[in-house]
């Protein structure tokens, strides 16, 4: 279901960056925090994205994490939206590489000048240091900066969220099975492996 409605997203006019997601995380003393983020690949394992290990959300992302899309007007009256939880981990390093060495040299020389979530004296430095940048690596490869990475979230609750003109949402949870889980209740499905799914009141 999520693939197709990413691929409907994609296809949709009305959505400039259909991979686009708020990441939701929290901090130890539970301070939550939300930023938008990019989608980057996703599959049975769960969902990539690519970031700066030392800004604020790498460094709150071992913590606990939800992804969510923001809702996308596949129909302008009937808004969707996908909302995901579940643990996060780095990607390994070779991947990470892989990924960086692909996006376009200016982007990867973005990933070094900034170093997300830091106090800089003004704008001028960062134009000052992307120039400098792009002259020292004019001929040769970007390294990628050992603060920048990979995660991947894996998910344990996916909730399909698609709105209905009479305000009557659609709300599909679908929870991933643990040891220790709550026991299945009358108004609760089997889905594939260890999934179940209910459905929810708007």
């Amino acid at each position: 279901m999520i693939l197709v409605w990413f691929e409907e997203a994609v296809g949709c006019p009305a959505i400039g960056e259909a991979n686009a997601m708020c990441l939701a995380t929290c901090t130890r003393d539970g301070k939550p925090s939300a930023r938008m983020v990019l989608l980057k690949g996703f599959g049975q394992d769960g969902f990539r994205f690519f970031t700066n290990h030392e800004s604020r959300k790498g460094k709150e992302l071992s913590d606990s994490s939800s992804l969510g899309s923001p809702r996308s007007p596949f129909n302008t009256r009937c808004p969707a939206q996908v909302r995901i939880e579940g643990s996060v981990k780095r990607l390994p390093e070779e991947e990470s590489e892989r990924y960086f060495h692909s996006r376009p040299k200016s982007s990867q020389i973005g990933a070094v000048v900034s170093r997300q979530s830091t106090v800089i004296p003004d704008r001028e430095y960062l134009r000052k240091k992307n120039m400098e940048l792009e002259e020292r690596y004019r001929e040769v490869a970007v390294p990628k900066p050992e603060y920048w990475g990979g995660y991947i979230l894996q998910p344990d609750v996916v909730e399909f969220w698609q709105g209905q003109t009479n305000r009557l949402h659609d709300r599909i949870v679908f929870r991933r099975l643990r040891d220790g889980s709550a026991p299945l209740g009358d108004m609760t499905h089997r889905g594939e492996g260890e999934w179940v799914f209910e459905r929810f009141a708007p």
